[in-house]
């Protein structure tokens, strides 16, 4: 299976320039395309239903061809594949002890659409939460 790199993602507690709002996860992320070392940092709210891994360590995520196929085999799933944007789908794993995020982008997509708008709100669907 091709993987491509996209980004590292790093937890934070400051605020970025241009990050986005998830409200179901109350999670701000930045993009990482904005980023000159295709970083996303991710800062949590409070009360962000996020714990465990994906809210105390960092990821490296790659873009994937085919979700099922990269899924195939995994035996540490953390997040099963969910839907946080229309043109992409993620899924969250942990291999030998790293975080990995799979994304899978929809319509030719590479980058985030919309990417770089200041505090942007963005919705997840309620059963994202249930990964949580």
């Amino acid at each position: 299976m091709k993987r491509i790199f996209h980004h590292i993602g790093l937890p934070t507690d400051q605020s970025r320039p241009g990050e986005v709002f998830i409200e179901a996860t109350r999670v701000w992320i930045s993009d990482p395309a904005n980023d000159p070392y295709r970083t996303e940092y991710i800062r949590f709210e409070p009360d962000s239903p996020v714990t465990g891994p994906l809210r105390d360590m960092s990821h490296v995520a790659y873009r994937i061809e085919e979700m099922d196929v990269a899924m195939e085999g995994e035996e540490d799933v953390i997040m099963e594949p969910f839907v946080p944007r229309p043109e992409l789908t993620v899924a969250f794993v942990m291999q030998e002890g790293a975080l990995i995020e799979f994304m899978k982008f929809e319509g030719g997509e590479t980058e985030f659409v919309n990417a770089g708008r200041k505090r942007r709100r963005v919705g997840l669907p309620e059963r994202a939460l249930e990964y949580c």
